[in-house]
């Protein structure tokens, strides 16, 4: 279903699918955000790069139902991840991109963990970027556990897009 996001053409795919559905052989850069402030840079990283290359950009955000041992929690009626991650993933990319990025944009949300979905969705990409940490990191760890996994085992080039904020001062660049 193709919705209208800051004015730009964008695909919600709800769900496991996670192929290319805009892209007709084409270059496709596959970008994983969090909604963390260091993924908008990495949004804002990639969208340069498949402007520069002529790709087309799939973003993909990622949530999985809270995990609980022994026993399954009561969830609120109105609980519901899935919409959730799409609300973020939707205020991500007009916070970074704003309204006219110039590019095809594929937004895709998917149940499951972020190393194995962007792995997938990597496949017949020209290139993954990923953020150095999330939401999930350690501090002071220079690169998450998602990004390590997706340079090692990665079917395309990887970019890990640094956090300006990991810099310890001078030059950002």
């Amino acid at each position: 279903m193709l919705h209208d996001v800051g004015g730009r053409r964008a695909r919600w795919d709800v769900g496991d699918e996670i192929g290319d559905p805009m892209n007709d052989g084409g270059e496709r850069i596959v970008v994983g955000v969090d909604g963390s402030p260091s993924s908008h840079q990495t949004l804002r990283w990639a969208a340069r790069q498949a402007k520069l290359t002529g790709a087309s950009l799939q973003v993909i955000i990622c949530w999985e139902y809270p995990t609980s041992y022994g026993w399954a929690p009561p969830y609120p009626t109105d609980f519901d991840p899935g919409g959730d991650a799409k609300r973020t993933l939707e205020v991500t990319v007009v916070e970074a991109l704003g309204d006219d990025p110039g590019i095809d944009i594929d937004l895709t949300v998917v149940e499951g963990h972020p190393a194995p979905v962007l792995l997938e969705a990597a496949r017949g990409a020209s290139l993954l970027v990923v953020g150095s940490r999330g939401h999930g990191e350690f501090t002071g760890m220079l690169l998450g556990s998602v990004s390590e996994h997706c340079v090692g085992r990665a079917p395309c080039p990887v970019t890990v897009v640094r956090d300006v904020g990991d810099h310890d001062g001078g030059d950002p660049s």
